[in-house]
């Protein structure tokens, strides 16, 4: 259901009341939980009865929650969020979890499922246990794709995506990104070679990580796999096996996937990668 606004108001004026809706909206998200109105007007610097009678409109339309006289975020934020990136993200999530499922319980480390989107990485999945190193990753997140290994594992299939990248510009989030387009290329080409992807601290300092990409028909990756954890104690290669194995497997479902739907077109299937 969408926003509403008083009939009265002008074209800008409803421009104005979107804006300052907007920013409750983030101030709600970055506080992450329960505030008050009295604050989120302090923090937008909204006054106290705009803040109010914006907060009603986004309670009516459950963008929004009230809890007692504080506000948090509603749950049909929720519910758009998982549609940003489209229905494929979703579809792998969850058909591509019993593998993370498997790679974790192999492993016992932080794992991911990820997707390209354009030259960004976005995690669609994840599952860490008792040993989590800090990380910028989380479910829904987007990250540069150069400087992760699912990223890497991805891009280094997709030409005109790693092209994309290099002319958008590789800035070094650490002293150990490989911001160099020659480097960055060469390591591409390794990762063709030898189907395995690192990230050695090049997203974030004391984080790495080894990945591997899901095959679709036709050699192309629908997604990447990755297990990570902190530089001191984590050594990567311990996981190539493991990680190669389900990689297989959730290849192997995804190819089946695809055969179905080109056998019973009403079958529910993955969309075109």
């Amino acid at each position: 259901m969408p926003l509403q606004s008083p009939r009265s108001e002008s074209t800008a004026e409803q421009q104005t009341a979107v804006d300052k809706a907007l920013v409750l909206l983030k101030s709600l998200a970055e506080l992450d939980g329960e505030v008050g109105v009295s604050e989120l007007a302090r923090r937008t610097r909204l006054t106290k009865s705009t803040a109010f009678r914006l907060l009603g409109i986004l309670q009516r339309n459950d963008l929004v929650e009230r809890v007692g006289s504080n506000y948090r975020l509603g749950a049909e934020l929720f519910d758009i969020g998982t549609r940003v990136y489209g229905p494929t993200p979703l579809i792998l999530r969850e058909r591509l979890l019993p593998y993370l499922a498997d790679l974790y319980e192999l492993t016992h480390e932080t794992v991911h499922l990820a997707v390209l989107h354009d030259t960004d990485i976005v995690y669609v999945n994840k599952i860490h246990g008792h040993r989590a190193a800090r990380s910028p990753s989380r479910i829904g997140a987007r990250l540069p794709a150069y400087c992760t290994g699912v990223g890497k594992a991805l891009l280094a299939f997709d030409h005109d995506a790693a092209e994309a990248a290099v002319a958008t510009g590789l800035q070094a989030l650490t002293e150990y990104t490989l911001a160099e387009p020659d480097a960055f290329r060469a390591e591409l080409r390794r990762i063709r070679q030898e189907g395995i992807a690192y990230d050695r601290q090049e997203a974030a300092l004391g984080l790495t990580c080894i990945a591997v990409p899901i095959m679709g028909p036709g050699g192309r990756p629908v997604a990447a796999l990755s297990v990570a954890g902190s530089d001191h104690r984590f050594a990567p290669a311990r996981y190539a096996s493991a990680l190669r194995r389900v990689a297989y497997e959730a290849s192997r479902a995804v190819t089946t996937t695809r055969t179905r739907q080109a056998a019973m077109p009403e079958y529910n299937s993955l969309p075109a990668a």
